[in-house]
């Protein structure tokens, strides 16, 4: 079996739950092509019958029955109606059908998203996965709608028209349908030329998604670096290209209108042609002659719209292939059968030999071991790219270690479950992020059902509580995309208050103190003094408030922790953290030791 045959097989079973549906369509086209069938075989009637059209001799002779004739339109009226019925009831239920898996796809992709590691997310491209997730999950809909039961009910008419053509007039049926066979070859070129430029679209409209998607995430730098022509030409470009293949799309298909209805009205004078001598010989009925034309007009349009239907087939696999990349992609961190939620946790955490890669090939961390115990506050410190911020996302399993172990309460965080390891262990990242939504609702982001006091008490522990209650609306005001509406110390303290109020056991502050001034980063570090009693903190910074009064300072180099010890120590021991201090935070302890003189 090939590669598009098990994507399209694994499409299809998406389908299965609702077989219910499926079966119901089936019969839903059956009827549809019956009654449709059905039309010109009473029109045949009704003229040979209702009329009586005879031809002798050369010489036609109509002898018409009124109430046979009145009987015949109700016939046709009423197989009109339960066409059009059914029809409908086909189409409402295979786009139902459609719709659902179209649904059960993205939320899977969706769920498959959310539960894949850091490490995928670090190369995915935002646009990308956008992408799978809204248009080729349409190609996977408009498949099993158009694709796979309409072609159903394509094939089974023009079988079932072929067949009674044969038998109403072998001659007539064998001079009009090479034109329908034309007419379908044609289609087919068509639809095999316009394939690879609809995937050329597909691709360049994800293309564009992420040109897109870059410029508006990063639009602060663009307009910093008046980058906004250069931006502007990347996605012009991205555009026209977009817009020229398209466009191309839509002159194939016009120029094939005429000369797909050119070979239709060739059918057409064929049949008439043919099937006027046959009538004339006696040979083949007046009404035989009516029921062919309309047979070959009921037909046209399936023909024209069959290579369309079979080329959606690789666009669908494609499109399939596509998806299940997301959905079978493995995440690096995987969960035990066995794990457990951790049990009346302390925070005692000990890293045992630990190396790491992010690529399996550069390691990041070089056989890191230190034990940090309940209550414990420890700081890293180091050069950029020296491994801090690796150590801490080590801890509530972002990224699985290459090598040793981390242990939480002594237990390998790997016989842990994610969602109990994690919510011990709060973090404010370096680069905070804020949903659109209140900043009540982004405070209680980690604890949805927390009441309105925990909110204001997180609030009022990491010193933003002032600032929202002097807003109108208060912790109801809405907070704009990726909180854009605040200062970085704002929203650095709103993330604080977020952490906070999840009362974990496990503080990790990635250098969240960046973006505040030394006045507000005091008041910060008194509320989390208090805080921090009783639990385990890391600090990430390189303010020399929050290094000095740390229990344990860790200086890290290229992977390695190379100095540890509490401030004096290291100062009196010179080396790296010497350096570091000498080079970056002489100026910050001048600067306290200022506003400690002046506040005596």
């Amino acid at each position: 079996m090939s590669a598009g045959a098990r994507v399209l097989g694994r499409l299809f079973r998406y389908a299965l739950p609702y077989w219910r549906g499926l079966i119901v369509t089936l019969l839903a086209i059956i009827a549809t092509g019956g009654f449709a069938i059905a039309t010109p075989e009473l029109l045949e009637w009704a003229v040979n019958t209702g009329l009586g059209v005879q031809v002798r001799d050369g010489v036609t002779t109509v002898d018409v029955d009124e109430g046979l004739l009145i009987i015949a339109g109700v016939a046709l009226l009423g197989a009109a109606l339960l066409r059009g019925l059914f029809q409908f009831l086909q189409s409402y239920l295979a786009e139902s059908v459609a719709q659902a898996v179209a649904y059960d796809l993205r939320n899977h992709i969706y769920e498959r998203l959310q539960r894949l590691s850091f490490a995928y997310h670090d190369d995915a491209e935002t646009g990308q996965v956008m992408v799978r997730a809204t248009q080729d999950v349409e190609v996977v809909r408009m498949f099993l709608n158009f694709g796979s039961v309409r072609l159903i009910f394509m094939l089974g008419l023009l079988t079932t028209v072929t067949v009674l053509m044969f038998l109403t007039s072998w001659l007539v049926a064998l001079v009009a349908l090479p034109f329908m066979v034309l007419l379908a070859v044609r289609s087919a070129q068509v639809a095999r030329t316009l394939f690879p430029l609809w995937r050329d679209v597909q691709e360049g409209q994800a293309q564009l998604g992420t040109v897109l998607q870059e410029a508006l995430t990063g639009i602060r730098v663009v307009k910093a670096f008046a980058r906004e022509p250069v931006e502007g030409r990347k996605f012009g470009d991205k555009a026209e290209w977009l817009y020229r293949t398209s466009f191309r799309t839509s002159i194939i298909q016009a120029k094939q209108q005429p000369m797909l209805t050119a070979l239709w009205m060739g059918a057409m004078i064929a049949t008439v042609w043919v099937g006027g001598i046959e009538v004339a010989n006696g040979s083949l009925s007046a009404g035989g002659l009516t029921k062919l034309l309309f047979f070959i007009a009921l037909i046209q349009m399936p023909v024209r719209m069959l290579g369309f239907a079979v080329m959606m087939v690789p666009r669908a696999a494609t499109a399939g292939q596509r998806i299940f990349e997301i959905v079978d992609r493995e995440s690096e961190v995987l969960e035990s059968p066995t794990a457990v939620a951790p049990r009346a946790p302390r925070g005692h955490i000990h890293f045992d030999d630990v190396s790491f890669s992010y690529d399996g090939a550069r390691p990041v961390l070089d056989r890191v071991s230190f034990e940090a115990k309940p209550g414990a506050v420890v700081a890293l410190l180091g050069p950029t790219g020296s491994g801090k911020t690796s150590i801490v996302n080590l801890i509530p399993r972002f990224y699985d270690v290459s090598g040793g172990a981390v242990t939480f309460d002594g237990a390998d965080v790997r016989d842990l479950t994610l969602l109990g390891l994690r919510a011990e262990v709060a973090i404010v990242q370096q680069d905070v992020f804020l949903f659109s939504a209140t900043l009540r609702d982004n405070i209680a982001y980690g604890r949805p059902d927390a009441s309105d006091e925990e909110v204001e008490a997180a609030a009022r522990l990491a010193r933003v509580h002032d600032y929202i209650d002097s807003l109108p609306a208060g912790y109801r005001t809405w907070v704009g995309e990726r909180g854009d509406t605040l200062s970085g110390g704002q929203k650095q303290r709103i993330a604080i208050a977020r952490a906070l109020l999840m009362d974990p056991r496990v503080l990790v502050f990635d250098d969240s103190t960046s973006s505040v001034d030394t006045g507000t980063e005091q008041e910060i570090q008194a509320a989390m003094a208090a805080l921090m009693r009783g639990r385990t903190t890391f600090i990430i910074a390189h303010r020399l408030r929050s290094v000095r009064d740390a229990d344990q300072i860790l200086v890290l180099d290229q992977g390695r922790i190379v100095q540890r010890g509490r401030h004096a120590e290291l100062l009196a021991a010179g080396g790296l953290y010497r350096e570091i201090h000498d080079l970056e935070l002489r100026d910050q302890a001048e600067a306290y030791a200022q506003i400690a003189g002046g506040a005596e």
